[in-house]
Order: structure tokens, then sequence, then C-alpha cells
């Protein structure tokens, strides 16, 4: 029997090349970004000089990479990945992620990581679904850029409601003293990866608490900034 070929994920017609995941053509017809601050990755006026913004009250962060807007069929494939159990989709998304890290990396010399952690689940949430979305993407990136992978650097201590279902203020209590470090991180350059970026309280939280523990810089790479 015949092995069957790789499909498109999105328009389903065979690929030249399986791995990727995506033809070239739903590639190029994905939504285009419009400018985005490169430190808070909001749109902005200059893609090379921090917003008004972050001038005024700069995220923990130094700068922040996504693929897409949370809008189809990014979002859709994303909520595939998350909830419904589709991890076949981890090396293509984790390719568009690196796609656009190459990117910032020519027009605005993104620096290359020496780390890579994920924003981590509890172990209740991790056993129900059974796999961390975002660890899902770490691996092949830290494989393909030939960096450091720890995927348990950090641990989320308490469980609490799901942020998605919170507002601004409740996320920020919610995510109070709930992450932990579990290794050294002295002097490193992290990026930190995320499925999703929405107010950004997660990564501010975790960013925060890499830089007290020494880290020299971190980025937040993730799919989807929700503008």
């Amino acid at each position: 029997m015949l092995p069957m070929p790789g499909v498109c994920w999105l328009c389903r017609l065979p690929l030249r090349l399986p791995q990727h995941g995506i033809c070239s053509l739903c590639l190029r017809q994905l939504p285009a970004l419009p400018l985005l601050c490169p430190r808070c990755a909001l749109p902005s006026r200059h893609p090379h000089l921090p917003c008004g913004r972050c001038l005024k009250q700069p995220p923990p962060w130094h700068s922040l990479i996504c693929v897409s807007d949370y809008t189809p069929p990014l979002s859709q494939l994303v909520r595939r990945l998350k909830f419904n159990g589709a991890t076949a989709l981890r090396a293509m998304l984790a390719r568009l992620l690196l796609l656009s890290w190459l990117q910032a990396r020519r027009t605005r010399a993104a620096p290359r990581p020496d780390l890579l952690l994920c924003v981590p689940l509890h172990k209740k949430r991790l056993w129900r679904r059974g796999y961390n979305q975002s660890a899902l993407l770490a691996r092949p990136l830290a494989r393909w850029l030939g960096c450091e992978y720890q995927p348990h650097g950090l641990r989320r201590r308490r469980h609490g409601a799901p942020q998605r279902r919170l507002n601004a203020r409740q996320r920020r209590r919610n995510l109070r003293a709930a992450f932990r470090l579990e290794m050294a991180v002295q002097g490193r350059h992290i990026a930190l990866i995320d499925d999703v970026v929405t107010t950004g309280t997660t990564v501010a939280e975790i960013t925060r608490l890499l830089l007290a523990h020494g880290a020299a810089s971190v980025q937040i790479w993730c799919l989807c900034r929700t503008l």
C-alpha cells in the first residue's frame, strides 16, 4: 500500500515537503501583521522603536515576537492544538514561530537565546490535558536553534482559574506567587515560549521572576498576540 502524502493543514492539498505542514501558498496568505512595537508587539507607527506605551510603562521583557493576531486561521489551529489533542500540529506551528524569529533577527537584530523555557501548566491541568502545548513548541525550536531547553525549569505552584476567563485585575491576582524557578538562570539569555499572549500578565510575572534571579535578557515568543 502506498503511503498517504502529507497534506497542508489549511488547504488540505498534498505537500512536497510534508514536514512543513503548510504549503507555500497558504503560508503567503496568512494575515499580515500591522506595524508592531518591537517590545510589546502592539500596533505602533515604528517597528524599530519602542512605542509610547513602552516609553511610559515598559513591560518587564525585552522583546516580544509573534506569528499572528489571535484571528483565523492561526487561532483555530492553536485551539485545536490546545483543546482538541491535535498534537501533530506542533512541528508546523513551531516552524511558523521560528520563521517569525528569523524575520525579527533580519529586520531588528533579535538576539539568539541560549535557553528556552515554556510557560508551565499546573500538574492538575497538565494531567487532564495530557501535555503542555507550549512545551510541544519549545522542543523542536531548541533542536533547530541548537540551544538548551529545560522542560522543568519553571513550575506552577498554584492551580488558579484559567486566565482567559478573567479580567486584567483578576489575572494579576490569580498569578501572584504562582510560579517557581527550578534552575539557575544567572547571565542567561532566555526565550519564554507561550501559545497566546493576551494581556501579557502571565509572561510578565514569569519574566520578573527570571530577571530577579539574574537572567541577562528575556524574550517572549508566542504564536498569537491579541492586538
